[in-house]
């Protein structure tokens, strides 16, 4: 691809970082939320089994998680960085071969890995790019397609469903998106260099946290990544349930994303102000009342506050709790990043499967959703009692404050 002249190197490195974002996240990861109601309505696939796959994608992110932050070659790294971009794109594909419940389960599990990519490998690459090259390290634009992966995602399914495509022509729709946005994430993002000597980041020292600190914190994001998932997998099939509701499904996932894409960058301006524990505290309680508000109402204006709370949080948790991990190791924040996943991951693995099963069981989702509410309530009380007994969260705070 021929690399536009009006594009500054370093904007054709986060924008490689923002395209791998809409593919490995928003086409292999979230096409799946708005489609879940088209493939139930339209094959065998019933609340259990789509919490099931969407389980099975959680645990390939884990896997995917873990293996990156188990290399430590750069090299290797962007090797697999462009893995995950290829893998993403067949994965995608290969939803629409058949309606096999194995089949789908193996492209969930390889889409879950691939999204790994995005979130982790390509965060780090990009760092690396920035840092060899003396320039800001800012994520926001690479995370900010997160969110326009949700939008571009829902949008798509809104308009192949006005086409009257079926699910299956869907998922080839989306395969065939993943191959145009697969040439940017691949061609911008150029081969790891060097670092360039005297760059000042070689005196940043690993600043290990304390027990106390590394405690408290896995288990709050273990609560926050339960109440991410829930949402994540399921927002679009709650709303579609509701009869007053029917029809407007996509379009809340839609304002999900476009709540999500400035999200990062405003939580940075937010931590200046208060800290990265207090910014994390107030993010996680919004986005209680947030999750639970689809419980609490059918009413279109409660279900749209609900999509913008929720989508103007939950990225906003993750990008909070990776700049926390810089922060303690400037060097290697993997070291504390592959801890935190697994926390994260984790409750991803057991939330879409147990929501499942009760919505099949009950008919709804409300049970699951009040569940989710109470996990994020809890991981709220833990970061506030982390605050205030753990001097390093008091350490990041006044970091946090001094760049404002």
């Amino acid at each position: 691809m021929a690399t536009p002249f009006l594009l500054s190197p370093r904007y054709r490195v986060l924008l490689a970082g923002l395209f791998s974002q809409l593919l490995c996240v928003g086409v292999a990861r979230f096409a799946y939320t708005p489609l879940l109601p088209v493939m139930q309505q339209q094959t065998w696939l019933s609340d259990a089994q789509g919490g099931w796959l969407a389980a099975l994608n959680y645990a390939g992110y884990m896997f995917g998680a873990l293996t990156a932050a188990s290399i430590t070659s750069i090299r290797l790294k962007d090797t697999l960085y462009r893995l995950t971009l290829v893998l993403a794109l067949l994965s995608t594909a290969g939803m629409a071969l058949a309606d096999d419940f194995w089949l789908w389960a193996t492209m969930r599990l390889v889409a879950g890995f691939s999204s790994s990519g995005a979130m982790l490998l390509a965060s780090g690459l990009i760092l690396h790019w920035l840092i060899s090259h003396r320039q800001r390290g800012e994520l926001g634009i690479h995370f900010a397609g997160v969110g326009l992966g949700m939008l571009l995602a829902a949008l798509a399914v809104e308009w192949m469903l006005r086409l009257s495509l079926d699910w299956q022509a869907q998922w080839w729709g989306f395969a065939g998106l993943a191959v145009v946005l697969l040439i940017p994430a691949w061609c911008w993002l150029p081969r790891p260099a060097k670092p360039v000597a005297g760059n000042g980041s070689e005196h940043r020292q690993a600043r290990p946290p304390s027990r106390t600190f590394m405690r408290l914190m896995l288990a709050a994001y273990f609560c926050a990544g339960y109440g991410y998932v829930i949402s994540a997998t399921f927002i679009v099939a709650i709303v579609e349930r509701e009869p007053l509701l029917a029809g407007t499904g996509n379009w809340t996932f839609a304002l999900v994303g476009l709540a999500a894409a400035p999200a990062v960058m405003l939580w940075d301006l937010i931590a200046r102000w208060i800290g990265y524990l207090g910014a994390l505290i107030v993010a996680m309680g919004l986005q209680v009342v947030g999750i639970v508000l689809p419980a609490l109402t059918d009413n279109l204006v409660g279900v749209l506050a609900s999509a913008v709370l929720y989508g103007g949080t939950f990225l906003g948790c993750v990008s909070l709790v990776l700049t926390m991990a810089g922060r303690l190791y400037p060097q290697s924040p993997a070291r504390m990043m592959g801890r935190m996943t697994l926390a994260y991951g984790a409750a991803q693995i057991v939330a879409p499967a147990l929501t499942g099963m009760l919505a099949e069981a009950t008919g709804h989702y409300d049970i699951g959703l009040w569940l989710a509410g109470g996990f994020v309530a809890l991981g709220v009380l833990l970061l506030i009692r982390l605050r205030r007994v753990d001097r390093t969260a008091q350490r990041l705070d006044d970091e946090a404050k001094a760049m404002a």
